[in-house]
C-alpha cells in the first residue's frame, strides 16, 4: 500500500514567500509547524492507502485527464482558517475561484471512478495548507495576525502539469515523492 494524492506543485514566486515569511515570523510565538515552500501544493484529491497493483491504471487515467485540460492560471490570494476564528484547525492561502480548476478536478473525480474511487462527499474547496493548529497561546492575538493578511494578494501560476505523489509520513514531515506528472493538452 502507498498513501498518494493528485496536486499541482506551487512554485512560490517572491512575493508568495515574503508574504509566507511575514506570516511566519508573526505567528512565531505559537510555535506551529508550517509546511516548507517547497512542498507547497494544490491538492485535487487525496487518494488515501492505495493498493499499488492500481497505480499503472491511475496513471492511465490521469493522462487522460490533462490530455482533457488546457493549461490555466492560478490565482492564490487571501488567507484563513478552516474550523471557527476561536478553534482554527487549520491556516491556508486560499485559490481564487476558476472554471479551469474546477473543471479540472470534476474530470478527475469523473475518471478515478473507474478504478474504485468514488467523489469526496465534501465540496471542493481549493487552498493551500499553510499549518494544522493543535492549540493557540493567545487566540485573540492569532485572529488579529490572520485579520491583516486575509485579502492579501499572494502569486499567480501558470498550471501546465499535475502530479500523483506517495506521501510517506515521517517525524520530522511528509515526504514527497512524484509517482507520475501528466501535462495538460496544448
Amino acid at each position: 500500500m502507498k498513501r498518494l494524492f493528485i496536486a499541482i506543485k506551487i512554485e512560490p514566486d517572491p512575493s508568495f514567500t515574503e508574504i509566507y515569511h511575514e506570516l511566519i515570523s508573526k505567528l512565531e510565538y505559537e510555535h506551529l509547524r508550517f509546511v516548507e515552500p517547497d512542498k507547497m501544493h494544490l491538492t485535487l484529491r487525496f487518494l488515501g492507502d492505495t493498493e499499488e497493483d492500481k497505480i499503472p491504471d491511475i496513471d492511465r487515467l490521469m493522462k487522460k485527464s490533462a490530455s482533457m485540460i488546457k493549461p490555466f492560471t492560478l490565482n492564490i490570494n487571501n488567507t484563513g482558517v478552516f474550523g471557527s476564528s476561536y478553534n482554527p484547525r487549520v491556516i491556508w492561502f486560499g485559490i481564487d475561484h476558476s472554471e479551469q480548476l474546477t473543471h479540472l478536478h470534476t474530470r478527475i473525480e469523473m475518471d478515478l471512478t473507474k478504478v474504485g474511487f468514488y467523489p469526496d462527499r465534501q465540496n471542493f474547496v481549493p487552498h493551500l495548507t499553510l499549518s494544522r493548529v493543535k492549540k493557540l497561546k493567545d487566540v485573540k492575538l492569532f485572529q488579529s495576525i490572520i485579520a491583516d493578511f486575509r485579502e492579501a494578494r499572494i502569486m499567480k501560476q501558470e498550471v501546465t502539469a499535475f502530479s500523483l505523489y506517495e506521501s510517506v509520513l515521517t517525524r520530522e514531515g511528509p515526504l514527497y515523492y512524484t509517482l507520475g506528472t501528466y501535462s495538460l493538452k496544448k
